[in-house]
């Protein structure tokens, strides 16, 4: 995708992730481009990449519409980052440079009790794909991490379950920006599992 089609991309990924487009609703080119400032090419090709990623489904004669949130999938998604997360955490550590250590960092630093959770969980992540350098990692990791996000937002209002779950980064981040990896790798997984659990006893009460 070009530039426009990758802010495009992202802005409609936002309203599907953030619930605005709700699960099983139609969408609507016209409705998106006049919404968002987007021409009909760009919100194409987005919808193509969405489509790709499971964000979005075609019907042959009924049209676009946004995947349906099952929060049994939660288990699978935590089965495939429960996999691969770790040698995330491990590559980052021994490969990430000093801007990307410094980042992470700063992230660090970042974390308290209160904070935007969610936004946050995923800059740490998404830093630590970045930092593994390997971009069909990264990719595949970001778009599980959106499927997971999307079980996240129902329970939202009960994110305060989930905070011990963040905190836990900084054990994560310490051991990346020293260059172990094998710690790393340890506390990514320890990470994975405990934030599904977390987020499985926040969903079974909402």
């Amino acid at each position: 995708m070009d530039l426009a089609g990758d802010r495009a991309y992202l802005a409609i990924r936002e309203l599907i992730v953030s619930l605005e487009l709700a699960p099983g609703a139609l969408i609507q080119e016209p409705v998106l481009m006049e919404r968002l400032g987007f021409g009909r090419t760009p919100v194409r090709e987005a919808l193509r990449q969405l489509a790709q990623e499971q964000l979005v489904e075609v019907f042959p004669r009924r049209g676009m519409f946004v995947t349906n949130v099952d929060v049994r999938d939660l288990a699978r998604i935590s089965e495939v980052r429960e996999a691969l997360e770790p040698e995330a955490a491990r590559l980052a550590a021994e490969r990430a440079t000093e801007e990307e250590r410094d980042r992470l960092a700063e992230l660090s630093n970042s974390i308290e009790r209160g904070s935007d959770l969610m936004e946050l969980d995923e800059q740490i992540h998404r830093a630590i794909y970045t930092a593994a350098h390997n971009h069909l990692l990264e990719k595949t990791l970001g778009e599980y991490y959106v499927l997971a996000l999307r079980i996240w937002m129902i329970a939202l209002e009960r994110a305060e379950a989930l905070e011990s779950a963040v905190d836990a980064h900084r054990e994560l981040i310490a051991a990346i920006t020293l260059g172990h990896g094998d710690r790393a790798a340890d506390l990514m997984r320890a990470h994975v599992r405990d934030f599904e659990a977390a987020m499985r006893r926040v969903l079974v009460a909402v």
